[in-house]
């Protein structure tokens, strides 16, 4: 039996012909028609009026953030629990991350920690100069609560919504919450480019400026002309082919994924001590990562005793996020709570969730966890 990944790129025919055609157009890079295509498909996916195709979703990232004028010394408020590139965009720019714990019922950015803390800089009489919230694993954050808290503060929110593509939260689409949403095209995400990203904004005016930062700030004179430092973050239309059909495909991936969660929840739900991640009834995940918490004493063995009983059969599982305030390189960052985080990355696991994962493997999960129970 070939290797179980917990992720995979889930690619067919139609991406096979897309890339082709961009391929034997000559369209190779710098962008290019697929480009323009998919940067719509995109905007038109979240219901936002521009989207702007890079090369990373840590790109969108840090553009967002040099956007909305994050200087050096500024604070930027971020979940403790998510992947390291939600804070490193923050320290590109020169800023500070302040960790922030999530909220145990949903996982997501905890609403009262982030008020407690624009509460206190408004008291210091500066305030953070953004909030990044994150959609985590697939599920949206609370932003009935976020939302207003920003807007009343006037610090702006920039969804980070990198996992979360195909979610929603009160029917709106993942990514459309914040004053620009970022999402990323890994090879290890819902849709994938095999690399990229992207930012979506209702902003006119902020997706032009985001393009220029991306193509090294160039002035459009005959000559090469640039007036402020910028980057080399533009899609290529290759990646933009596969894209847009991977695109095209979104609807049926996240149905795949729902299904998958939906039969480990059947297959393992009765076991004592193990628990999946909470689903927010206000919105739909994209169930981007099937997540359990196992409590040893409960059930009989360890998070990390059922990693490795999987992986010793050729399945890949991964722990959770490792909270940030945790990590070595944030170690003297400013952090508000965190034991809610730690608990959930000492006890949590990510099960082989990818929309091409065969039954017959989910159900060699499911028994050689149920195998370890107590």
């Amino acid at each position: 039996m070939s290797r179980v990944y917990l992720s995979p790129p889930d690619v067919g025919d139609d991406e096979r012909r897309l890339l082709l055609d961009a391929f034997d157009s000559n369209w190779i890079a710098p962008l290019g028609p697929y480009v323009d295509a998919f940067e719509r498909d995109l905007a038109t996916q979240v219901g936002a009026g521009h989207a702007v195709a890079l090369s990373s979703g840590t790109a969108a990232l840090h553009l967002a953030l040099l956007l909305f004028g994050v200087e050096p010394g500024d604070e930027v408020i971020v979940p403790t629990l998510t992947f390291v590139a939600t804070a490193n965009a923050a320290v590109y720019v020169g800023a500070r991350p302040v960790l922030v714990d999530v909220d145990p019922a949903t996982w997501q950015l905890d609403p009262d920690l982030v008020a407690q803390v624009l509460d206190d800089r408004r008291r210091s009489g500066k305030p953070p100069a953004a909030v990044v919230s994150v959609d985590l694993y697939g599920q949206c954050a609370d932003y009935d609560r976020l939302g207003p808290l920003c807007t009343a503060s006037g610090v702006p929110m920039i969804e980070d919504a990198a996992e979360a593509l195909g979610a929603s939260y009160r029917g709106r689409a993942a990514g459309s919450f914040g004053a620009a949403g970022v999402f990323s095209f890994n090879g290890n995400k819902i849709i994938t480019t095999g690399g990229g990203g992207a930012m979506v904004t209702d902003s006119g005016e902020l997706a032009a400026r985001a393009r220029h930062l991306a193509a090294q700030a160039r002035e459009p004179v005959a000559h090469y002309e640039h007036q402020r430092l910028g980057f080399n973050y533009r899609m290529s239309n290759l990646l933009a082919a596969i894209g847009v059909a991977q695109l095209g495909g979104l609807a049926q991936r996240v149905a795949r994924r729902r299904a998958v969660n939906q039969a480990y929840r059947e297959g393992l739900a009765d076991l004592p001590g193990v628990t999946f991640m909470p689903v927010d009834p206000a919105g739909e995940p994209n169930c981007w990562l099937s997540c359990v918490e196992i409590e040893p004493e409960a059930f009989g063995a360890s998070r990390d005793d059922v990693r490795l009983a999987l992986e010793a059969l050729d399945v890949e599982a991964r722990p959770t996020w490792k909270p940030l305030h945790l990590q070595p390189v944030f170690a003297d960052a400013d952090r508000v709570g965190g034991a809610v985080a730690e608990g959930i990355f000492e006890r949590g696991l990510c099960l082989p969730s990818g929309s091409n994962l065969a039954l017959d493997d989910q159900e060699r999960i499911v028994a050689a966890v149920r195998a370890l129970a107590r």
